[in-house]
This record gives C-alpha cells, structure tokens and sequence, in this order.
C-alpha cells in the first residue's frame, strides 16, 4: 500500500499546523486563560474539542469524501455543491480571511512601532499590505514548494517564537491563577468550547482539505485510502502542535491578571504579555509570530481559493487567480480589522453551523446510506436558525423570532442550531425512507 515516510508527514503536518494557526488562535487561548483564571484547565479542554478538534474532523471529512469540499457538499446535490463551496471559499476568503491576515498583522506586529502621526492618515497601513500582500502572491504562485517553504522553514521559526515566550512564561511566572470571571464560574468547559469553534478553523478545514490531499498527491499518492490515511496522520501532527500551543498560550492568560491588567481584547493581552516577559524584545518577538503566523494562512487561503475558483472557470488561470484574491484581498484590508469583521461578521454567523452540520453528518455516512435527504435536512434545520442569528448579528429587527428561539435548548450560548441540525436530518432520513430508497439507488456522489 502507498504510504508517505514519517518525514513527509511530519512536513504535511507541520504545513497545516502553520495554515490553521492564524493570529487570532494565538489571541483568543491567552484571553480565555485570564478570564478563566483557576478554572483555565477544564475551559481549554473545551476549547480543544473545538479548536482542535473540529479542524482535525473537517479536514479528515474531506479526505473520505475523495476530494474536495465541492464533493462533500454535493452529496445534498451538485448545485447546492458548487454553490456552497463558492460562498465558503468567499468568505473565509478575499471578502474576509485573507484581508483580516493583512489587517491583524499590521495591527499586533507593526502598529506597537509606530507614532501617532504615521498611523493617523492609514498610509502605513496602505504601505504594509502592500508588501504583504505582494509577499503572499510571490508564494502562493507555486503551491508545489507550498511544504517546502511552510512547512520547513516558516512554521519552526513560528514555534521558536513562541516556545521562547512561552518557555519564559513558564519559569518565571506573571503571577497566580486569578478568580474565574462570571462567565468561567460554573460552566468553563462549555464555555470554552463555544470560544473554540469561534475561531472559524472548522470552516477552514474545508478549505485546506484540497491543500494537503495535493501536497499528498504530489509525492505519488494515488490511491484513495492512502491519501485519507496520510490525511489524518498529518492532521493528527497538526492537532497536536495546536494542542501544546493552547495550552501553553492559555497558561500564560492564566497568570497575567495581576502583572498586566485586564485588557481591552486578546490582542492587546497578548502583546502586554510580550512585553512583561521581554520588555520591548518581547514585542519584536510576539511581532515576529504575528507575521509568521498570518503570512502563513493568508498563502494557504489564497492558493486553495485560486486553485478552485480556476477550477471552477477554466478559462481564467491560476496565477491571475492568484493576483486578483491578493489585490482584493489588499484593497479590502484597509478598511481596517474593527469595521472589516463588522462588516463579514454576520455571513460567518450564517455559514460557520452549516460547515459544522455538514462534517458532522458526513461521519454517519455509511450509516444512513448516504441519503442526501440527511444531509439536506440537517443543512436546513441548522440554517433556520443560524440566518436569524447573521441578521441579529448584522442589526435587523428580529427580536421577535430571537425570543421564540430562545426556547431552544443551548440557544443562549449560541448554539441553538444543533437541535434544529439533528431534528432536519431525522425527518430526512424518514423522507428517504418513505421515497423507498435503498443502497442501490443513492446516487454514486454519495459513495465514499
């Protein structure tokens, strides 16, 4: 049987690491840790389950269905497939995830450095996204070299940062565990795991499924279950890299309270943190990380989109592609982070329980003989209630329908969605039943 050699999967593994571990999985676990205080250890395991947990899923779903998230989203039907996949690849994409790379780069690592009059005119914002955007284009034009570049070079110098402020964290402590905040008082494992599919990393498991099943391709692999298997051994390798990262960045939160103060945001906790550690050599550091960190996923997401999309319309090439998501990308960055999330906030609150809903059922697949009446049923169940939630998000009047939700279990901690998911994918299994459907006549799509 094909299989990859424990260094290539290590390098695979160390790519997706890089890919998912963007700036805001580097701010979130240390705001999770300051706000949980002595309670931090059962609110990163939730955290895990979702941060980590969820990805190493949506990855390994993409690897079953045989190709791409098209493919998974297709078991409902083609159309809904293609369309599914564009709205997925656009959002985390130039509309939002590519931009918010450039914009948090220049916010952590850059903006610390400079005076007041150079950042009121945004000319160094401008001036910023310029490079780094140019930066991301030069690099996500050979996605061959993609293991080569990332996975070798870029992602142990990110783990040196970090291992350096982490290590000095660790032997030199901020402080104690302070008191859990209210939220982290009675459930911090629940609440921890709602922070930890906040991340959005489950959406962009689907969107580099395609990266690493051709980094697998590209050493020979060809048989299907040879790619799942290196799939899922790679993201294993990745999982646990997030693992020891949280962990840590966690602990750190953890005894910060009472050397830096309670922050605005974990971006601004973060850098607090650097700079009690290292004074202005901390900044550097965390600086470095930063750009490390967001470079990485901004060429990941540039060249997984470009890669469908000229796919998708042949007649337009890869690397045009590839300059049209970075030029977009660049003009949409200087708008600037607060207004950008505003702005794209609401379509996550949308997407992000349809992307959860799908890996789910995938994993039952055999089970219900991949009935696209399941899948079609949880993805409508869950939609009902998460587009009400994107409105509420965007600040349309729809308080009326929130207050009949609110009836639903887990709804007041933001996952209202999954009843409503497992209910839809109920009734659609009986609807497939009462067709008379049988193995035999489920659609070839549907077939792992």
């Amino acid at each position: 049987m094909q299989k990859l050699t424990g260094k290539e999967n290590m390098a695979i593994g160390l790519m997706l690491f890089a890919l998912f571990f963007g700036a805001g999985n580097m701010i979130f676990p240390p705001a999770l840790g300051q706000a949980a205080g002595s309670n931090v250890w059962g609110a990163i395991l939730g955290f895990l389950i979702t941060g980590v947990g969820l990805p190493l899923l949506g990855v390994t779903a993409i690897a079953l269905a045989g190709e791409n998230l098209e493919v998974l989203a297709g078991r409902i039907s083609p159309k809904f497939g293609i369309l599914f996949t564009i709205v997925m690849y656009l959002a985390i994409g130039p509309f939002f995830g590519i931009p918010r790379t450039g914009t948090v780069a220049f916010e952590i690592g850059i903006k610390p450095f400079l005076s007041e009059n150079l950042l009121n005119n945004g000319l160094s914002l401008f001036i910023f996204t310029i490079f780094f955007f140019a930066v991301t284009f030069y690099l996500s034009l050979n996605p061959s070299k993609l293991v080569d570049r990332i996975g070798k070079i870029m992602t142990p110098a990110l783990l040196v940062v970090l291992g350096i402020l982490v290590f000095k964290g660790i032997t030199s402590p901020m402080g104690e565990f302070s008191a859990p905040t209210e939220a982290y008082q009675t459930t911090p494992f629940f609440k921890g795991f709602i922070e930890g599919y906040l991340t959005l990393d489950a959406i962009a498991a689907l969107v580099f499924g395609i990266v690493v099943i051709n980094a697998i391709k590209e050493r020979g692999i060809t048989n299907k279950k040879a790619i799942a298997a290196a799939t899922i051994k790679s993201g294993l390798i990745a999982a646990a890299g997030l693992a020891i990262v949280y962990i840590s960045l966690g602990y750190l939160g953890a005894t910060s309270l009472t050397a830096v103060g309670e922050q605005a945001n974990g971006g601004a906790l973060t850098t607090a943190i650097a700079y009690q550690l290292f004074g202005i050599t901390g900044n550097v550091l965390l600086g470095l990380a930063i750009l490390f960190a967001t470079l990485t996923t901004s060429v990941g997401l540039v060249s997984a989109a470009a890669g469908y999309f000229s796919k998708l319309l042949p007649k337009v090439s890869y690397p045009v592609f590839v300059g049209i998501f970075s030029i977009f990308s660049l003009s949409v960055a200087n708008v600037g982070l607060s207004q950008l999330i505003s702005i794209t906030l609401p379509v996550l609150m949308v997407i992000y329980p349809l992307a959860i809903t799908l890996i789910a059922i995938s994993f039952a697949h055999k089970y219900f003989n991949g009935y696209s009446e399941v899948y079609a049923g949880g993805i409508i169940g869950a939609f009902l209630i998460s587009v009400v939630d994107g409105f509420a998000t965007a600040g349309f009047p729809v308080q009326a329908i929130t207050e009949v939700y609110s009836l639903l279990p887990l709804y007041s901690v933001g996952i209202g969605w999954l009843f409503p998911a497992i209910i839809g994918s109920v009734i659609g299994f009986a609807i497939a039943k009462l067709k008379g459907k049988t193995v035999e006549n489920v659609n070839n799509l549907n077939e792992i």
